[in-house]
């Protein structure tokens, strides 16, 4: 007898048995919902005014408890009723009195109406009459139609019946037909208001009763989603009332002086309606615009009418909403307008105005329980998908390679390095693991891998190329590191983008594609003398191919560093960094800005000895021509001031300067923008100068950003004065020897064209020849 198989627990479900159990929740989710859906359609008369009662309590509960500190608790429920009510009652009495004064108005532009209905009748002879002729000619050859010329008698009168009503009861029936449509909307808004007293009355009790139901143990989690989404709808409906009203203000402003009658009417009712979201507006806008056609005999106030409502509502929505808003309600505008049909379908104007409410409560509650969180997805305005899921999903569609597109965006908010820790390292690993576990194919793999490489590729020349092609010396690099794969394929990309980011940052970085013996990376790094070996690992490589690595590389070489990316370590980070330390890495890092940071410090420890400066071969021809001049000293020169000014300007450098470099001094002999430490004293060590590799070179020397060179990242007058940029050209004398430069710095790292280059070497020859004439001799 065969054994059964047995199904290892840890291991995911197969697919016949994740299939019926997916077909199962599928059921009860549909079954759910539409009980739910039910529930809401059928209650909605009990659930519409306690849906209003409960945002009444969300909206003025902070407001009641600072109240209860003077009035107590019922005081101060009592107190905030009755400025609701008071305020409502004032309302609509102003409403009512404009309502009333218009309709005693109305009788007055029956003349305007009817010119303005003859202005719009339709021509006779028209093409639409001649369409509505036709068809009722047509109409008479269907069949069953009758001629009304055939003479025939024309058809029976249908018998009507008079019903009388008892006198006594007329007056009452007028008094009921004219209360009945006030007592509904009445009753709704004095149970809103009964219903709002008591939950204000107990709003403690109800939020304790909330965070049981719906926390379930989790206080802190739920009471955080319970603060959040109060404050996001009382802030949204508080922004909502002051765009409202500044909507309002202007509108009856400017309705008035177009001559529009009751012009406060219509602003109080343009701010009211506006919490309508999307068809209140146009409601607000019919009525004047309607009456204004009726009150004006020309076309002017009308036109006027739609211009100011148009000219508002795009101030509006472009100016005062974006930046009252602020941030925003957290929900996405898709979801926002499907959420105001849905509850405009089940609860008609009133779901309208609660739209955006109850929305925003549930994105948050998803956003903060667990069980929820499929709201915070489907509502949010959250990206779906992370950039590097986006990025994985892009690159396993056939036929469409538009990850460019994505990569790009992400380039434009973020730097190089945190698109590749984000973006194309976690798309590696997740394709690798999925190859693992069978969810890919090989082919889908190697589409994926291909692309990534030649996204890398693509990156790096885009980074390396230039709008200018400088001719500038090439920076000593910080320090030499070279990748090397802990194991595949993937260890090899992820070498490849820590090496381009590394290079960017002024390291001098390499990578070695494939494995290689331990004699044979030894030779490697001793030939291209790399200080540091990175070891890179991705998942599913582990942190154990890497500490044999480690091991290999210093049996060859005890005293070589080595720093290890790893990524892709779930829950045992902290045993795999021991474990590879232990092997002999000198750092583990997690991320590509880890690596650049300690390779930076590790830069800056190395490059805290100043190396003696380079000095030329005609030094003491070039020392005999400086003593000749009579000008090496600590004196300025203010003929030259006017030089220096105007490389400041020209270049837009904060700090420009003309030295002299003698035996071990550098003197400043004109200068503009000098720190104050430097300009006082004139002078600085030769040692610790850029001018003098301007001398030893006898060239143009420019450092874009002397943090990145090894020569001058250790410099301490550099870091003191927080300068990172230098350029400066050789002043020549007759007999071809450097006494100093003409250069000018900058506190931020830049890029100096070749036009600029030239430019400050015309302007070193002339400096050159003011030097002469200072002199007062032959140089």
């Amino acid at each position: 007898m065969q054994p059964s198989p047995v199904r290892n627990s840890s291991l995911p479900p197969t697919p016949r048995h994740r299939s019926a159990a997916d077909s199962l929740a599928g059921i009860h989710a549909v079954a759910l919902a539409s009980a739910l859906i039910a529930g809401l359609y059928f209650g909605r008369e009990f659930l519409i005014p306690l849906a209003l009662a409960a945002l009444i309590t969300f909206l003025l509960g902070p407001f009641v408890t600072r109240l209860e500190r003077f009035l107590g608790k019922i005081g101060a429920v009592v107190a905030v009723m009755l400025l609701i009510v008071g305020g409502t009652i004032g309302l609509g009495w102003t409403i009512g009195n404009q309502a009333i004064d218009l309709a005693n108005q109305l009788p007055a532009y029956k003349e305007n109406i009817r010119a303005k209905l003859q202005a719009v009748q339709m021509p006779r002879g028209g093409t639409l009459e001649k369409v509505t002729e036709t068809v009722e000619d047509l109409k008479k050859d269907l069949p069953g139609a009758t001629d009304k010329t055939d003479g025939k008698s024309p058809a029976a009168p249908l018998p009507v019946e008079v019903v009388s009503t008892p006198e006594s009861n007329q007056p009452f029936a007028m008094v009921g037909s004219m209360v009945a449509p006030i007592l509904g909307p009445l009753g709704t808004a004095g149970l809103v208001l009964l219903v709002a007293t008591f939950m204000l009355l107990k709003r403690e009790d109800l939020q304790g009763r909330v965070i049981r139901l719906i926390g379930q143990g989790r206080i802190s989690a739920t009471t955080r989603a319970m603060d959040d989404a109060a404050s996001r709808v009382r802030r949204y409906l508080l922004m909502q009332l002051v765009v409202n009203v500044t909507y309002g203000i202007p509108l009856a402003i400017g309705l008035y002086f177009i001559g529009v009658p009751n012009a406060p009417l219509w602003g109080v009712l343009a701010a009211v309606l506006r919490f309508i979201p999307y068809i209140g507006p146009w409601i607000a806008a019919a009525f004047p615009i309607t009456l204004s056609l009726a009150v004006s005999p020309s076309w002017m106030p009308p036109l006027l009418t739609v211009g100011l409502f148009v000219v508002i509502e795009l101030i509006s929505n472009n100016v005062m909403e974006p930046w009252l808003y602020g941030t925003s309600t957290g929900v996405s505008s898709i979801a926002l307008i499907i959420a105001a049909i849905f509850w405009t379908w089940l609860w008609g104007t009133a779901g309208l105005v609660l739209a955006t409410p109850i929305t925003v409560c549930m994105v948050v509650m998803g956003r903060h329980i667990p069980q929820l969180s499929f709201l915070s997805v489907v509502l949010g305005e959250e990206q779906a998908l992370t950039p590097a899921e986006d990025c994985y999903h892009r690159m396993l569609r056939i036929g469409e390679h538009d990850e460019s597109e994505l990569v790009d965006g992400f380039l434009k908010s973020k730097p190089l390095e945190e698109l590749y820790d984000e973006m194309l390292i976690p798309v590696v690993a997740t394709a690798e693991e999925d190859h693992r576990q069978g969810l890919i194919d090989d082919e889908q793999r190697e589409r994926i891998t291909t692309a990534i490489r030649e996204t890398t590729e693509e990156l790096e020349e885009r980074f390396s190329s230039s709008d200018d092609e400088e001719e500038t010396e090439a920076p000593s690099p910080l320090l030499r590191v070279h990748c090397l794969p802990a194991r595949a394929e993937r260890d090899e990309l992820a070498g490849a983008m820590v090496a381009h980011v590394l290079r960017q940052r002024g390291f001098e970085a390499r990578n070695t594609p494939g494995r290689r013996s331990a004699a044979e990376i030894a030779r490697e790094l001793g030939r291209n003398q790399a200080e540091v070996a990175c070891i890179t690992v991705i998942a599913p490589s582990k942190a154990i191919h890497a500490r044999n690595l480690c091991r290999r590389i210093l049996a060859v070489l005890p005293e070589q560093r080595i720093l290890v990316c790893l990524w892709g370590v779930n829950g045992e980070a902290a045993d795999e960094v021991k474990m590879l330390r232990e092997a002999g890495a000198e750092e583990v890092c997690h991320s590509l800005a880890e690596a650049c940071a300690w390779c930076e410090r590790l830069a800056l420890r190395a490059n805290e000895v100043i190396s003696e400066p380079p000095v030329p071969e005609n030094e003491e021809e070039r020392q005999l021509t400086l003593d000749n001049l009579g000008l090496v000293n600590p004196e300025r020169e203010p003929v030259l001031d006017h030089v220096t000014a105007k490389m400041s300007r020209v270049f837009e450098a904060p700090i420009a300067a003309i030295t002299l470099v003698d035996h071990d001094r550098q003197y400043f002999k004109a200068y503009n923008g000098l720190p104050d430490e430097l300009a006082e004293a004139r002078e600085s060590p030769r040692e610790l100068s850029v001018c003098t590799h301007v001398v030893a070179a006898n060239q143009t020397v420019v450092v874009e950003d002397l943090k990145r060179d090894r020569r001058f990242a250790g410099n301490p007058l550099f870091l003191k004065h927080e300068l990172r940029f230098y350029a400066g050209a050789p002043i020549r004398g007759t007999g071809g020897q450097v006494l100093g430069a003409l250069c000018v710095m900058d506190t931020e790292p830049r890029r100096f064209s070749r036009r600029e280059k030239r430019l400050l070497e015309e302007n070193a020859a002339e400096v050159a020849s003011e030097i002469e004439r200072l002199a007062g001799i032959s140089v």
